[in-house]
């Protein structure tokens, strides 16, 4: 969601904000709902996994799409990804061409989804599942990437994964706190719930609210919602031996710029200067320069995240000489063995009855 994200979303001080805004966020919310009540989405002859957030902003959703599709593989199926596009030009339904298409093109994150399975941007979500289908290529399964409020489309299963830090914030819709409808219906909405847990933060830390009640997420989640409660953490993937000790200059343009700030900590580097843009900012020339020369006067290394550097690719110039320049930082997410067993569960369990695939079987 293309927004500014408010300090007093995720602050436990009081705030007369969400007061003010409230008349805002009631309208917000209603017409929410009513979108929501939409009858009859379409249902597609292949199983429909969602990946979605109940809040706007960055809880790891990309890494936790990419590693269902993993987990699908894994299992013999071939799943492909069916995103928006946010950030891009092209309104689909298209097959993203990751060798060819820029982020300008597409959107930062469907880059990201494209390099791991095929992906269709449409969006048109029901457009996009219909193209899916009809395409001649050998798919078994959807990934949704968000798309939980998006009633256009029967989902098989849906995941909300949650910041295990900042929870839901103050616990107000938008734009008086960050939640994307009411938090009732939305939990109406999911079979099961990822709390993710960043770098460098107690697994315990996060409330459901700003409030002060001392409750942790997971826990008061585990008590009230139905289904399952999953816990990952967020890592840097591949080989980060190399940070130990390094003085870098982090730049990111990330919705919650933190989490990546706090893996190279967690890695061991030397953070000399950090840069932040707003969530999916198309780097300038003048961007470029000004971080080229932030690591030359610090004398370290540039490094970045996926995301940001999906956003570089296609560009001349300084933006070249900074994408050369920069190091990326993949992250993935880790499980307890329990809950990744009860992921591929859920999982298996989508793939087998979703869809129109035993009606399809039986003929």
């Amino acid at each position: 969601m293309p927004l500014d994200e408010p300090s007093w979303w995720y602050d436990d001080r009081p705030s007369i904000w969400p007061l003010i805004l409230s008349p805002l966020s009631n309208l917000y919310g209603t017409l929410a709902l009513r979108r929501l009540a939409r009858d009859k989405p379409y249902r597609s002859r292949l199983a429909v996994v969602c990946v979605g957030n109940f809040t706007a902003g960055g809880t790891g959703k990309t890494p936790f799409a990419i590693t269902i599709a993993r987990l699908l593989h894994e299992m013999g199926e071939r799943p492909a990804f069916l995103t928006r596009g946010y950030g891009g030009r092209r309104r689909g339904p298209y097959w993203i061409d990751p060798a060819h298409d820029t982020s300008a093109d597409v959107g930062d994150e469907p880059l990201l989804l494209a390099n791991e399975a095929p992906t269709m941007l449409a969006r048109d979500r029901r457009a996009g599942a219909i193209a899916i289908e009809t395409s001649g290529r050998a798919i078994s399964a959807i990934i949704m990437d968000d798309g939980l409020q998006n009633p256009a489309l029967a989902k098989d299963l849906s995941i909300a994964i949650i910041d295990a830090v900042r929870g839901i914030g103050n616990g107000h819709v938008i734009p008086a706190g960050p939640l994307r409808a009411p938090l009732e219906a939305q939990l109406g909405l999911v079979d099961a719930i990822l709390v993710n847990t960043p770098p460098n933060a107690p697994a315990t830390s996060a409330r459901t609210t700003g409030s002060a009640n001392g409750a942790t997420l997971t826990k008061t989640l585990r008590r009230d919602f139905p289904g399952p409660v999953l816990t990952s953490r967020a890592v840097a993937s591949g080989d980060i031996a190399w940070l130990e000790g390094k003085r870098v200059v982090a730049f990111s343009g990330i919705a919650n710029p933190d989490r990546f700030f706090s893996t190279l900590e967690q890695a061991g580097a030397v953070i000399a200067d950090r840069i932040t843009f707003k969530d999916h900012h198309a780097f300038s020339e003048a961007d470029a320069k000004r971080l080229l020369g932030s690591a030359t006067a610090h004398a370290a290394t540039l490094v970045t995240t996926e995301k940001d550097n999906a956003r570089l690719s296609g560009h001349g110039g300084k933006r070249a000489a900074l994408a050369d320049a920069a190091k990326t930082i993949a992250i993935g997410l880790s499980f307890a063995d329990r809950d990744a067993i009860r992921l591929r569960e859920l999982l298996q369990s989508a793939v087998a009855t979703g869809g129109y695939r035993q009606r399809y079987r039986q003929t």
